[in-house]
């Protein structure tokens, strides 16, 4: 919902000019968008996070958490700064930029790419929504669910409702679930602190051989990666600033971002820790080969009813938020996709067709896909991340390079860094094909 045509009309209402927003003071407009990123990055894969990072023991999950905020706010502020590079209108997204900078021929592979990296990870939350709902009905509320169909397509249009309000209405509504979300998870955190025991420290002191450390580190680096991954609303958010602040874009984006970054790093830490000193690291072992949420692991092993009744909620309300952060990308890139196509046969279409094709394919494969519920996904999710990797890691800093309006950017140690986890984080998901 935020490409050339379509954005325009969005923001030329929604945000004032930079002289008359304050640019030089925290404002509401940043509360919303560091809520909104926030938003996005975590969801559902915070749920997985505390067994992914944590089964490799103390010393791996404290590095990595040593680890978190730089490898998150290095790659989306340089991802962010190559948006805003765009010198054309103002309102250039991610995919006119690449094309602006690399031709026509690398802009449409890049959208494509785009759109196919985030577009399954849509699909995946459409069904992970439906499941956990139906769950609810059956375990928690004991009562029928409705026809898979029907509640797929209830849940589906319900947040599409949200969707045609706009990308304003988008944001704001993730930034007002962030905070039931925040509160349950920071709530459970504590609520465990009772059942926190020492098996993990005592696996800590028995030491662990720097080959396992750095094997351990090199597989759990993707998983930290994408649980705070908001690559999808980035281009959004960057054409957002750049409207609203003018040149002060780049400093006022800086600021947000670390702002969101630090909510995410501490709170999803803390959350990881928490759980994983109320378990053994056999517990943590066992959560991983069951293939569940934390949550449901918790549920079952301390038989809390609380846990068991507040986990499928704070699931809904994670699922939903990262819904909405990726439909923008995904609706990004499939406006994308249809404007180039167009542009190359001498040909446009309305803002208002293209929204409405954009909901209504939306609509259609999100419906189709949980509804048939297909074993399928968790691969697909895992084709899409070399392609984000390479998106949000990889291409900014080959940018900073290639790109004029880039080039101050360049011979930054931080630059390195993050084409060290982008290189990494490539290298593990082969690994983890082939293994």
């Amino acid at each position: 919902m935020t490409d050339v045509q379509s954005t325009t009309s969005v923001r030329a209402h929604s945000a004032a000019p930079a002289s008359a927003s304050g640019s030089t003071t925290w404002n509401r407009h940043d509360t919303t968008w560091a809520l909104g990123l926030y938003g996005t990055a975590i969801g559902a894969g915070t749920l997985f996070l505390p067994i992914n990072a944590g089964v490799g023991g103390f010393w791996p999950l404290l590095i990595l958490a040593l680890l978190a905020f730089p490898m998150t706010f290095f790659a989306h502020r340089a991802l962010t700064r190559f948006v805003l590079s765009g010198r054309k209108s103002g309102n250039e997204d991610i995919t006119e930029v690449v094309e602006e900078h690399f031709g026509v021929g690398a802009g449409k592979l890049i959208t494509l790419l785009y759109f196919f990296a985030i577009f399954p990870i849509l699909l995946v939350y459409s069904v992970a929504l439906t499941n956990t709902l139906t769950s609810f009905f059956e375990h928690q509320l004991h009562i029928g669910a409705p026809p898979r169909a029907l509640l797929a397509l209830l849940l589906i249009c319900g947040l599409m409702i949200v969707v045609r309000c706009g990308q304003q209405i988008i944001v704001k509504a993730m930034s007002v679930l962030v905070y039931p979300f925040v509160a349950s998870l920071l709530l459970l955190a504590l609520s465990l602190i009772p059942n926190w025991n020492g098996a993990f420290f005592a696996q800590a002191n028995e030491g662990i051989s720097a080959s396992k450390l750095l094997l351990t580190l090199w597989l759990a680096i993707p998983v930290m990666v994408f649980s705070f991954n908001h690559s999808p609303i980035i281009s959004a958010f960057a054409v957002d600033q750049k409207h609203r602040y003018g040149h002060d874009a780049d400093r006022k984006s800086g600021r947000t971002l670390a702002t969101a970054h630090v909510m995410m790093v501490l709170t999803v830490m803390f959350f990881c820790f928490s759980c994983v000193l109320a378990l053994s690291p056999a517990d943590l072992a066992a959560a991983k080969a069951q293939n569940i949420s934390i949550l449901s692991y918790l549920a079952n092993h301390f038989q809390t009813p609380v846990i068991a009744f507040v986990a499928p909620l704070i699931a809904l309300v994670a699922i939903t938020k990262s819904f909405l952060g990726h439909y923008i990308g995904a609706s990004e890139g499939f406006q994308g996709m249809i404007v180039k196509s167009l542009r190359g046969r001498g040909k446009t279409w309305p803002a208002k067709r293209l929204e409405r094709a954009t909901a209504l394919f939306m609509l259609v494969t999100c419906w189709a896909v949980a509804t048939l519920n297909p074993s399928i996904l968790g691969l697909i999710e895992s084709l899409g991340g070399p392609v984000i990797a390479c998106l949000l890691f990889l291409m900014p800093m080959y940018a900073v390079q290639k790109v004029p309006a880039l080039r101050q950017y360049s011979g930054k140690l931080s630059n390195v860094f993050v084409v060290l986890i982008g290189l990494t984080t490539l290298s593990a998901i082969a690994y983890s094909f082939m293994a």
